[in-house]
């Protein structure tokens, strides 16, 4: 299964960055990508560089809503599983959202952010609540994939979710600055969580430099086995393309020893 991670940078006109993103969504499908992750917050800015000033939810929008409709849209056209990422209002409360699309353009359902931080650059917590959805894998026509945003890669136990369900693939949509970690850092917690876990990861990171902060790009896609496959350019926009094979999940050496190896019955009392 070919895979493309498409970062590009985003303007303050969003319709402008859906158009750009749905674009590049077509090249990715003239490259034979059946399955696509665009980053963090793709087609806006990102607005948790500056702290919360007032009603945010202003700036958000519903799910399924305009952005879901064109990307569903296109998914349906070209045949493409989409895995995008929004700012999602929901009533009053606002969510960090990544919609997963089938690529028969069903909105297959969304992964919410769980883990919430706040520090210089990164002021989350005003903007979004703790996701209340669980740590999904979703059935598509690809295969079984989950999704870990941003800061939940970080957690093991959020990763580790995903693999008890099954999952094939675990894309990453990341707002990721230059030099916010020491060199090669990101790679390796990815890589151990593809190795631990039996599962492909895929982390696609926005571009572009703003009020605060200037995105790294460096997309990349990790085996089961823990070595990168392809990696993207820093600084750039770029279309990542990557040849998955999911059959090889099940003979991974998470699969066949340490998730069968494993003692639930302990953990309870030591994870607190």
């Amino acid at each position: 299964m070919r895979i493309a991670l498409i970062q590009q940078h985003a303007t303050s006109d969003k319709r402008a960055n859906v158009n750009r993103g749905i674009e590049a969504l077509k090249r990715a499908a003239a490259m034979g990508a059946r399955c696509a992750c665009f980053a963090e917050l793709a087609f806006e800015p990102f607005y948790p560089q500056r702290p919360a000033d007032g009603d945010v939810t202003r700036l958000a929008e519903p799910v399924p809503g305009p952005t879901t409709d064109a990307f569903c849209k296109a998914a349906s056209e070209l045949g493409m599983v989409v895995v995008i990422n929004l700012f999602e209002r929901d009533g009053d409360r606002c969510y960090d959202c990544s919609p997963v699309i089938d690529a028969d353009g069903r909105l297959r359902g969304r992964t919410r952010m769980v883990h919430i931080t706040d520090y210089p650059c990164f002021h989350e917590r005003g903007y979004y609540a703790p996701g209340d959805c669980g740590a999904p894998v979703y059935d598509t026509s690809v295969g079984r994939i989950g999704v870990a945003i941003c800061y939940d890669r970080h957690f093991p136990e959020y990763m580790r979710a995903l693999a008890l369900q099954g999952a094939q693939l675990v894309l990453v949509p990341q707002a990721g600055a230059v030099d916010e970690w020491p060199a090669g850092l990101v790679e390796a917690e990815m890589r151990v969580a593809a190795f631990q876990n039996g599962y492909y990861t895929a982390l696609c990171n926005r571009v572009g430099t703003e009020e605060c902060v200037s995105f790294a790009g460096a997309s990349f896609v990790c085996s089961p086995s823990g070595e990168i496959l392809e990696q993207a350019p820093t600084g750039i926009d770029h279309i990542l393309i990557a040849d998955l094979d999911l059959d090889s999940v099940e003979s991974s050496h998470a699969r066949k020893l340490f998730l069968p190896d494993r003692r639930p019955e302990l953990y309870a009392s030591w994870l607190r």
